[in-house]
């Protein structure tokens, strides 16, 4: 087949990208990433690096991507500057070290970051296409991200023209920008259902500078299989949100359901399928995983508003093996629309998300390891919990074969305030903080999900925290966390 615009190479295509340049580029966790041409910069970064000459790039992109982008790019150090969001380990490594800029963002914030020119100009819009017309049409594949708005503002682009993403997928994308203030309005989607834009992206086709060929996988490994404390977390979950139907606090035709990244995810997710008393639901989330597809299957979900298909290769090509069922079934939005706090806020979403440390205020640390750790970044987590219907987190009461308790007294990072999280989950029972004084959430959080092991290490801190308005020790709040990094185990830390 002939392409409509210059035909190059990965290393044409990268040939093009200069020293400094700002690229936006197509991706969401990892679904729809580009792939061939980010490995060829690394290429030539290595060749660069090796001459003696500096080569590094500015990054966004709508989330993760996979080893051949983030990977690859950051084993070359061709990476200065990256958001919103990350997940490889090596990247991980330099962000924490400082060798690597990371802006961590809420990810419905980001398109409009760089509309309003908050991030500089965007030299290179590098994307993904199942099909691209003469005239600049951009059928996208298995996500949405922030491509539209990178296509738009970008001063060139380069597109990988991706044979494993049938042209067939026109149609699946709804690609809705709402227009900048003052002259915004209402975003005019009421139901989970609603179209609001174009199914295909439309370029001036002046900008396409070429288009390479690929047939590559999307780089999405399947999560790990359910554990004994997953599914515990998940039957809680589900228990809590049947108590919650019929007790007139959910509607019974249910609300619905935003789910974050995961195995808890999956897990909980199963468990709302499988319970015979939770109604058929809908999602409007950021990220299908391969656990959603049998609940389409079977009906349990009936329909799912999306902005990427994380799916593993073999349910891939299981998805557009059946793509008019699906297609009826799945709409693909950009980040900012799925994440929307208009939308969340007008559809009653119960968003559901995990966390790496909860304190006995209700905070909630998703990001940050001992605080200064980054691991992936927010997401698409605050959009949601800060305007959910009901916000749920939900975390194993302990990680590390003990030695850490999940359960602080005081997180060492806030990424999630007490006045937005409402329900806590963990595989020991659920602590509904709604309506709760302090003093009454710190309870509730103890003795419904911290582990029993260290639940009088716990209740000995609220005994010995300052007694106000809400409950702090300053000398205290992080022994727990010096006791880990002193001793290896939170079990060391002693309120005397």
């Amino acid at each position: 087949m002939t392409l409509p615009f210059p035909e190059l190479t990965a290393e044409e295509a990268a040939s093009l990208i200069e020293h400094g340049q700002m690229l936006g580029c197509s991706g969401f966790t990892p679904a729809g990433s580009v792939k061939a041409i980010p490995t060829a910069l690394a290429k030539r970064a290595a060749a660069e690096h090796a001459a003696g000459r500096p080569f590094t790039l500015g990054i966004l992109t709508g989330a993760s991507t996979g080893p051949s982008f983030d990977g690859a790019l950051a084993k070359a150090e061709a990476i200065h500057f990256r958001t919103p969001y990350q997940s490889d380990p090596l990247l991980r490594k330099q962000i924490n070290s400082g060798k690597v800029r990371f802006v961590d963002m809420h990810l419905s914030m980001l398109p409009q970051a760089v509309r309003y020119g908050f991030l500089g100009p965007l030299h290179w819009a590098v994307v993904e296409a199942a099909d691209v017309t003469p005239g600049g049409g951009i059928v996208l594949t298995a996500s949405a991200g922030a491509t539209p708005t990178y296509l738009a503002k970008a001063e060139r682009i380069l597109i990988e023209w991706n044979a494993n993403h049938p042209p067939a997928l026109l149609g699946m994308h709804d690609l809705f920008e709402p227009v900048d203030p003052p002259a915004r309005s209402e975003i005019p989607i009421f139901s989970v259902t609603d179209r609001a834009g174009s199914p295909i992206c439309m370029v001036d086709p002046r900008k396409i500078a070429g288009m390479v060929r690929t047939q590559l996988d999307d780089e999405c490994a399947p999560f790990a299989p359910a554990t004994a404390i997953t599914e515990k977390i998940g039957a809680n979950v589900s228990e809590f949100l049947i108590a919650e139907t019929r007790a007139g606090r959910i509607p019974k035709r249910f609300l619905p359901l935003q789910s974050g990244v995961g195995d808890i995810a999956n897990s909980v997710l199963a468990a709302l399928g499988e319970s015979p008393d939770i109604p058929p639901f809908e999602m409007y989330t950021e990220v299908l995983q391969d656990s959603v597809i049998p609940l389409l299957e079977n009906e349990a979900c009936t329909f799912a508003s999306t902005c990427a298909l994380t799916l593993s290769p073999e349910q891939m090509r299981h998805f557009y093996a059946n793509l008019d069922f699906f297609r009826k079934r799945v709409v693909l939005r950009p980040q900012e629309i799925s994440n929307h706090p208009e939308i969340v806020r007008r559809l009653g979403i119960i968003s559901m998300n995990t966390a790496i440390e909860i304190d006995l205020f209700g905070n909630v640390n998703s990001t940050h390891v001992l605080g200064t750790q980054m691991m992936n970044g927010i997401g698409g987590s605050g959009d949601f919990t800060r305007n959910a219907y009901l916000s749920i987190f939900s975390c194993p009461s302990v990680q590390k074969n003990g030695a850490v308790s999940t359960i602080v007294p005081l997180v060492t990072h806030v990424d999630h305030n007490e006045h937005s999280v409402q329900i806590v989950a963990t595989e020991q029972g659920v602590a509904d903080l709604r309506g709760k004084d302090p003093q009454e959430r710190a309870r509730l959080i103890i003795e419904n999900c911290a582990h029993p092991d260290y639940r009088d290490q716990l209740r000995a801190y609220a005994r010995r925290a300052q007694q106000g308005h809400g409950q702090l020790s300053l000398p205290d709040a992080f022994r727990m966390h010096e006791a880990l990094l002193r001793d290896g185990t939170m079990k060391s830390a002693q309120f005397v």
